[in-house]
């Protein structure tokens, strides 16, 4: 099943673009709310540069990438005060509840033809807002799972009084604006919250939509507060695009969230392009990649997620499990009869291979190629030929 992102924000932030970006789908784009929210979705593969060369060594008969799912709804935050006090409608949240992760896009680029809904150009401040909304909704949803929990109640057994009890700690946190993640859970909380899809559970991401000159300056400050460098300069230090963008990546480190800073337009615009040629316009800018290649990277981050890879005369393909996830549970990926049948799996990782002239003999003969068993845990690169008898 491929990566779910939901890409969520105000009108005229630019996310329609950013999806277009990201996905090449053309979506028509728009800067006005509706009370009927449509969505736009599209797959896209996850850029690995590690298939082409895998595919001119075994040249299968198809190269398989792993996949990413965006799904683009329309802008928030444009209802009335007592429509917002409900939350999201149902719609909206049939689009975005299922999707693995949030990437919430905030505006920093200044376009008089394009007009912010709220009359002035404050990420921070947009961001507060979404929240507001999102919060909004969790809090309807938990009311709702809380009135029909008090009912079941009635009966006496105990499992229902426990979740009021988680439910009552819920809807405190939410109507204090605190998101759902930042709770401390125990496994069986975890579980009840899990079936209620609450947005503010979900990892998240900040997409900073900056205009195309400031791009380059915006990623690198980016990368240094990322990193906790000490010279990284303070919001009130800067001036113009720069401070918004440095207030939005301070909140996203102290909520150990993650920015990345994207030109949607340019994005859209490079996306027409032969990949040569958008590579050497990024080089000119002094970006090594497209900004929507970063926001897949990030998406594999926020989730703990890792690709390792299968390679024959028949497919080359690219797999993706959660790190940690040990070897019979990467077979299963492949097909439930290999998980059931596990015996062994031989790994030889990607680095190694290559080192070896693309020869798994020659890794065999280094001692880089290796046979696991059960207990081993898988890692982003290896490369799994994986050993299963479904009669044992």
């Amino acid at each position: 099943m491929a990566l779910r992102i939901g890409i969520v924000g105000l009108p005229q932030s630019g996310k329609t673009s950013l999806f277009n970006a990201l996905t090449g789908a053309q979506a028509p784009i728009s800067g006005y709310a509706t009370r009927t929210v449509q969505a736009n979705t599209a797959v896209v593969q996850v850029p690995d540069p590690r298939l082409k060369p895998l595919a001119e060594i075994f040249k299968p008969k198809k190269v398989t990438y792993a996949t990413v799912e965006f799904v683009d709804v329309a802008g928030m935050g444009q209802q009335d005060e007592e429509a917002r006090k409900g939350g999201l409608s149902a719609e909206f949240l049939g689009h975005i509840r299922n999707a693995d992760a949030l990437a919430i896009v905030l505006r920093t680029f200044v376009n008089e033809n394009v007009p912010h809904p709220l009359g002035s150009i404050d990420p921070l401040r947009d961001l507060e807002q979404l929240d507001s909304e999102l919060a909004l909704t969790d809090l309807a949803t938990v009311e709702r799972r809380s009135e029909r929990t008090a009912k079941a109640a009635k009966s006496g057994e105990k499992k229902y009084q426990q979740e009021l009890a988680l439910l009552a700690r819920l809807q405190e946190a939410l109507s204090s604006g605190v998101p759902v993640r930042r709770l401390e859970l125990n496994a069986q909380e975890e579980a009840l919250v899990k079936e209620l899809f609450l947005l503010t559970m979900k990892p998240r991401m900040y997409v900073l939509n900056v205009s195309e000159d400031v791009l380059a300056e915006a990623a690198t400050l980016l990368e240094h507060i990322h990193q906790g460098q000490g010279s990284a300069p303070s919001p009130e230090t800067l001036n113009g695009e720069l401070r918004g963008v440095a207030a939005v990546a301070q909140r996203a480190s102290a909520e150990e969230a993650e920015t990345v800073a994207v030109s949607a337009r340019l994005e859209a615009e490079l996306s027409e392009l032969a990949p040569e040629e958008a590579a050497e316009y990024l080089a000119s800018l002094g970006l090594p990649k497209l900004g929507a290649e970063r926001v897949i990277q990030v998406g594999y981050r926020l989730l703990n997620l890792i690709t390792f890879l299968t390679v024959g005369e028949d497919e080359v393909r690219a797999w993706t499990v959660t790190k940690g996830a040990k070897a019979p549970e990467a077979a299963g990926k492949i097909h439930s009869d290999i998980e059931r049948g596990f015996i062994r799996a031989e790994i030889t990782h990607f680095d190694d291979f290559m080192a070896c002239g693309g020869s798994f003999a020659a890794a065999a003969r280094k001692g880089l190629q290796r046979l696991e068993g059960k207990d081993y845990v898988m890692q982003d690169g290896d490369i799994a030929h994986f050993r299963f008898n479904v009669g044992r």
